[in-house]
């Protein structure tokens, strides 16, 4: 049963936010880079992805978004949850949106909401890895941490899945681009002396530093082949023979940061392999796109609340 949370109602003001409405604002200079409006505590047209929600009291809802020049934030849409709210067609997960708030606290009230695109349809295989995607964001980022390349390459992964040339390709290459972007990736292509990675060698690759040359049967770290460190290196994620190593590499590494907490998506997926046709077929769906499905109530996101 969801329960209701009453949102952070904290007026203190931004620091480095626009001075008073009442106050001449200093001419901009003349090379300034083009920015999003902001009015005091309000912001204006960002874009932004739906991440995941919940029901907030009778008719509201709570919004973890995903937005390109905020990073990951929590907003409060009032009123979302009535039938004729313009609001309700509107917030719709892996959708591209442009959305508006104001607000100074943890949680920050939408006041406009818009598409910013055509819709994006994604079903069976491809619909469970986007919500893959979702819980890694909601699991490893902090709020309020702006990650540009980080949401352009989350966009990029919708858009590729869409399409479904190839889930796992396009898996492993955003949880990569994830693991560099929070701090935790590392050279493929070289050691830790810098020694360049040769295809041909073997090596392991401990969870917090790089790859090192397997010496004397040493069982530190996730064993690698040099060829696979390569692929890595060079950001051929469509490499088939490369693929199983790099799967077990990120999951292994990712898992590592998330505590060792389990992904709620991978394990609805093993729930669901008895039901889907690929499992007829003698393919593991989880094999395919890295066990992704809808992400249950209960995850926990990277600040320890309920996403």
């Amino acid at each position: 049963m969801n329960k209701s949370r009453d949102p952070a109602t904290s007026d203190q003001a931004w620091e480095g936010a626009a001075g008073s409405l009442f106050r001449r604002a200093p001419a901009p200079e003349a090379a300034a880079p083009k920015r999003v409006r902001s009015r005091g505590h309000r912001v204006d047209e960002v874009p932004a992805f739906l991440l995941h929600s919940y029901p907030y009291r009778e008719s509201s809802l709570i919004l973890d978004v995903f937005t390109r020049t905020h990073g990951r934030l929590a907003l409060v849409a009032k009123g979302a949850k009535r039938p004729h709210s313009a609001l309700r067609p509107v917030l719709a997960v892996f959708q591209r949106l442009k959305l508006s708030w104001s607000g100074a606290g943890e949680v920050k009230t939408l006041t406009r909401a818009e598409w910013s695109g055509p819709p994006q349809r994604l079903e069976g295989a491809a619909a469970m890895s986007a919500w893959y995607l979702n819980e890694l964001l909601l699991r490893l980022l902090v709020r309020e941490d702006p990650h540009e390349a980080l949401y352009d390459a989350y966009a990029q992964a919708l858009a590729r899945l869409t399409v479904q040339p190839q889930l796992s390709a396009t898996l492993r290459e955003f949880e990569w681009r994830l693991l560099c972007e929070i701090g935790y990736g590392f050279d493929p292509a070289a050691t830790g002396d810098g020694t360049p990675v040769q295809a041909g060698a073997r090596y392991r690759v401990p969870l917090e530093a790089g790859p090192e040359l397997e010496e004397g049967g040493t069982s530190l770290g996730t064993p690698m082949s040099g060829r696979a460190l390569l692929a890595l290196a060079e950001g051929r994620f469509d490499d088939a023979t490369a693929e199983p190593e790099l799967r077990r590499l990120l999951r292994e590494r990712l898992d590592y940061h998330m505590s060792g907490r389990p992904l709620a998506t991978r394990q609805v997926l093993r729930d669901l392999q008895f039901f889907l046709p690929s499992r007829a077929a003698g393919r593991s769906p989880e094999s395919e796109a890295g066990g992704p499905a809808e992400p249950a109530p209960s995850i926990r996101d990277g600040n320890g609340g309920r996403a």
